[in-house]
């Protein structure tokens, strides 16, 4: 069966973003920039790929699930499709249709839906964003990768936008660099 894992950058006080949904407080440079393409090629966006040289295979993901506003951040810019490289689902109870063909809306119960996902054959499913969906699917999670940037922000969008009660998580692997920043690898107890 594959895996939802929710693999995302955060503050070490717990956001994913400022509340404007900004995250330009986020490392975006450095030794572990390299290491985050080399092991997560999948998850750079389409648009960004050649500027960044990035151009192998996917190794750990072939879908990627989405809350509207996360989506919205690329629609914004003019990036209907993201992530090319994998199937792409938005999660939303506003949007009535979805911007591009590549891109499948769901609007229904999000939790049946990752059921089903994670029942088809493939590689594991990516929880991109953002805190409300993660709070919604997080019976469905199975892992955290937390990019965890030496930040503090005291408010924002939180890593989960509700409560999701008080599982156990195991560390499956740690990685910290000399600029502060941490990757993080937990796998959850359900």
């Amino acid at each position: 069966m594959r895996k939802l894992i929710y693999y995302v950058a955060c503050t070490v006080d717990g956001f994913i973003a400022r509340e404007d949904g900004s995250f330009d407080c986020f490392l975006m440079e450095g030794e572990h920039f390299a290491d985050l393409i080399e092991s997560f090629p999948e998850t750079i966006p389409g648009h960004l790929r050649d500027a960044l040289g990035v151009s192998a295979a996917n190794k750990l993901f072939d879908a990627v699930l989405m809350g509207r506003a996360t989506y919205e951040v690329g629609l914004k810019i003019g990036v209907a499709n993201p992530y090319p490289q994998m199937k792409q689902y938005v999660f939303s109870r506003t949007m009535k249709e979805s911007p591009d063909e590549n891109v499948t809306l769901i609007n229904g119960d999000a939790v049946a839906a990752v059921r089903e996902l994670k029942e088809q054959a493939g590689r594991d499913i990516w929880l991109c964003g953002g805190g409300a969906l993660a709070a919604t699917l997080f019976p469905e999670i199975d892992e955290l990768i937390l990019k965890v940037n030496p930040v503090l922000l005291g408010s924002g969008i939180p890593l989960f936008a509700g409560v999701v009660g008080g599982n156990a998580l195991q560390l499956a692997g740690s990685k910290t660099y000399s600029n502060g920043f941490m990757l993080l690898h937990y796998r959850v107890k359900h």
